[in-house]
């Protein structure tokens, strides 16, 4: 999905996040795909974190064959948007907080780049940031059971109908 709202709050999910919602249909992160379908929030990803989910639905310990992984990658591509490269690179005058895991940056950097308000994660390495991310009045760091629809709603998001 390539179109941006930007009246809608900006919610980022790290790869993890992504494999319960569409892969593992975790219950406890039902409330993230119904704000989502509903339009309270838009998810966003850019070209390295969208890159990252489709090597990930290859890896050969998750319980996915060739005719679930274009459903899935096709299910992500719906519900989450991909922003252009300029509207997806941070601004590097703000000091973001290094994850200790290179890989899970990224979406530090993403989260910061589209005004996301929330990073949903279940990484330890990530979680341990929020802290210093919202004292910083950047955005929140999540465990994906532990967000609601009710914050985006205070940040303006649309009832459903």
């Amino acid at each position: 999905m390539t179109g941006v709202d930007r009246t809608l709050p900006r919610i980022v999910l790290d790869t993890n996040v992504c494999l319960d919602l569409f892969v593992f249909r975790d219950s406890m992160c039902s409330h993230v795909l119904a704000a989502m379908q509903s339009g309270a929030v838009q998810a966003v990803t850019r070209d390295d974190c969208r890159e990252e989910w489709h090597r990930v639905l290859h890896y050969p310990q998750l319980p996915i064959d060739d005719l679930q992984r274009p459903v899935f990658s096709a299910a992500f591509d719906a519900m989450i948007h991909l922003l252009p490269p300029e509207l997806a690179t941070a601004d590097e005058d703000i000091a973001l907080p290094r994850c200790a895991d290179p890989d899970d940056q990224k979406f530090l950097e993403l989260a910061l780049a589209s005004g996301a308000r929330w990073l949903l994660s279940k990484d330890k390495e990530l979680l341990k940031l929020d802290r210093r991310t919202r004292s910083a009045g950047l955005f929140s760091i999540r465990l994906p059971q532990l967000w609601s629809i009710a914050e985006a709603r205070s940040y303006g998001a649309p009832e459903p109908e």
